[in-house]
Formats: C-alpha cells, structure tokens, sequence
C-alpha cells in the first residue's frame, strides 16, 4: 500500500496491532495516520479524558487517555492490549516549553520519568503481548529519541539527559529481549515542527543556526520521522535492532 505523502516508499501493515503513545499531534500524530493509512489497527494515547476533546479527527483510532507521569495509568494501558505487534514510545515534551525549569531538581526528575522511565515502563507492560506477536521481522518497539541525546542543550538538561537514556535502554532491552523476537530501536529526531518545537521553529535566533548547519536546507517535518519509523518495524529492518537511527537532515554529520 503506497503512500502518497512520501511518493514510492509502500508498507503493508495490514492486521498488525499497533500502540502509539502522544498520538495526537505532531511526531505521534504523523506516525499513527501512516500505521492506519498502511493497514494497521491503531491505538493513541493522549491526556485528555476523550478522542472528542480534540479539534482533529480521531475516528480511525482506537483513543486510550494517558498520563505518561502516573505508573498506574501506564499498567492499566498496557494491560489493555492482549494483542500488540508494534509500540512506539513517543509521548511527552520538553518541560521549558510550558515555562518550567528543569534545573530544578523535581523538574529535573519529572523530565526523566516522563520521558525514559515512562518509555521502560511502557515497553515492560506491554512485554507480554509483544512476545507472542507473529508479525513479520518479529514485534518491535521504537523509542523517540533527540539530537538532545547526543549533544548538550543547555535549556533541557532533564529532557537531554532522558533521551539520551533512551539510546541505552534500547541497546539493553534489544539484547535482553531479542530471544522472545522482539527488537528494539530508535529515531533521533532533529528539529521537527510540532506543537513543543514552535517557540524554535518560529524563532530565527534559534532556527537560522540550525538551519545553517542541516545539509538538506530544511527543518523536519512529522512524517519525515514517520517513515523511518515504519522501516524500523517492518520486515526490511527485521535484522535491525538495538540501534539509534539519526533523523536530521545530516546536523549531526555537519561541522
């Protein structure tokens, strides 16, 4: 099944259970419209109480409220999937952005269960179900990452210091739970436009460097992440596992 939004690539995820975490907008909301458009069944999360309170159109999913701060509402989803070939741990955003300062201890520590703890403890509840999947090139998990996990950004040291975690925990669930065919990685994600990233995006003291520095002349889109995401899940990549795929646009190569 093609997909017109990227021209030739062509993925059938027909029948797979798929849980996408931050679901509803931005990264989340580009990777579950391209799981549901390839065929899957697919499940979001998102804070709110319902799939109506949101302005978009959430029919085509499954729509399950989660606070990825509270343990609890983590087992409970989780365990709400006796079925689940794909996860994608995608839910959260960076603490500053809603004018909080993550040099203070608790936000610090608020900023790291959000977004690592939440990710371990998502992918353990959802274990079970994993392991018995019979999806082609095995059951996979995809944690979004950051340049953030491989650079300094001074604003985000909770958010940096979580998501660099993640290229961790991927390398140890990958080895850990690749006997019960389960493969884990990631996406790096470089500034991409979404609701958390539009304070940079649209400030050019930010945005123009970072720019400067992207040898493809652009920023990121949502479905730019999208489909590195689907080629990590699919049967192409099932030789894939562990690793840490930079999404960019090459920031990270340029000098």
């Amino acid at each position: 099944m093609a997909d017109a939004r990227w021209g030739n690539p062509s993925f059938n995820y027909s029948g797979s259970k798929v849980l996408v975490t931050g679901g509803t907008s931005g990264i989340g909301a580009a990777t579950a419209a391209a799981y549901r458009d390839a065929g899957a069944d697919v499940t979001i999360t998102g804070t709110r109480p319902s799939a109506a309170d949101y302005d978009e159109d959430l029919s085509g999913y499954r729509y399950l409220q989660l606070d990825v701060e509270d343990a609890d509402a983590i087992a409970r989803v989780g365990g709400s999937l006796p079925e689940l070939d794909i996860l994608v741990n995608n839910a959260g955003f960076a603490l500053p952005s809603i004018g909080l300062d993550e040099y203070d201890p608790e936000i610090f520590a608020r900023a790291v269960n959000m977004h690592l703890t939440s990710a371990y403890r998502m992918s353990h509840a959802c274990y079970g179900a994993l392991s018995k999947s019979q999806q082609p090139g095995g059951a996979s998990i995809v944690c979004v990452a950051s340049m953030s996990s491989y650079f300094g950004i001074g604003i985000v040291p909770g958010y940096g210091a979580a998501k660099t975690g993640i290229l961790g925990l991927v390398r140890v669930l990958a080895t850990q739970w690749g006997k019960d065919n389960i493969r884990v990685n990631a996406v790096a994600a470089g500034i991409t436009r979404s609701r958390m990233t539009a304070d940079t995006v649209n400030n050019p003291a930010y945005a123009a460097p970072a720019l400067a520095r992207t040898p493809a002349g652009r920023l990121g889109e949502p479905n730019d992440i999208a489909g590195p995401i689907l080629f990590l899940t699919s049967e192409a990549a099932g030789w894939v596992t562990g690793q840490t795929l930079p999404v960019d646009g090459g920031f990270t190569v340029a000098g």
